[in-house]
């Protein structure tokens, strides 16, 4: 039975931190690969900046050819509100799940719809994030099975969409990043920009 590696988010941007997460989650947990689950309508978020369209295109321009990642639109095509539950439910029975994430997601992880129910369908790898603990909450360290946490090697990348965005709102280009083709897509698509700001009137950090 595979190893299956799942790594969900907004996505909205993609970054670089996103894919050199699940690259490294491969390659330190011997998975057999990583499945990106862009989500449809995350509940504990707001609007999205990007449609479902234009987030799915940038994942797929991200991931390139690079065998080890895949993209399932899965929480995409299905509607209403976003739960991890759900998606984990429909998921084929015949692999070994492992959710990926961040610390900061790590903390608040019991405030997940059916967050115990997540547990029976995965063990969780977590990774570092700038002023984040690695250590789960009280509630969630007594919830989980013996090695149901492992952790990630990968060094602290202090990126995150929501910056990327405001950065892309103000005319910049943060280049540094984003995925090459991922930033084309978003000048010729226009997005992420405050209304009447033109391509041509951005500029390089």
């Amino acid at each position: 039975m595979p190893q299956v590696g799942l790594l969900g988010g907004s996505f909205d941007p993609v970054h670089r931190a996103h894919i050199a997460l699940a690259q490294a989650a491969c390659r330190a947990l011997r998975l057999a690969y990583v499945e990106l689950l862009p989500a449809g309508r995350p509940w504990q978020r707001d609007q999205l900046g990007a449609s479902a369209e234009h987030r799915l295109a940038m994942l797929q321009l991200a991931c390139g050819d690079d065998p080890h990642l895949r993209i399932n639109p899965i929480e995409l095509q299905r509607p209403g509100a976003t739960y991890t539950i759900d998606t984990l439910e429909a998921l084929p029975p015949n692999a070994r799940y492992t959710w990926i994430l961040g610390a900061d997601q790590l903390a608040n992880f019991c405030t997940w719809h059916r967050w115990r129910d997540i547990l029976r369908h995965v063990r969780l790898a977590v990774a570092q994030r700038p002023g984040a603990s690695l250590t789960p909450p009280a509630e969630l360290a007594r919830a989980l099975a013996p090695g149901g946490l492992i952790h990630i090697p990968f060094p602290i990348q202090d990126v995150s969409a929501s910056t990327i965005r405001q950065e892309l709102a103000q005319g910049a280009l943060p280049s540094s990043q984003l995925d090459p083709l991922v930033l084309g897509y978003i000048r010729t698509h226009q997005l992420y920009q405050r209304p009447g700001l033109s391509p041509d009137s951005t500029r390089t950090p």
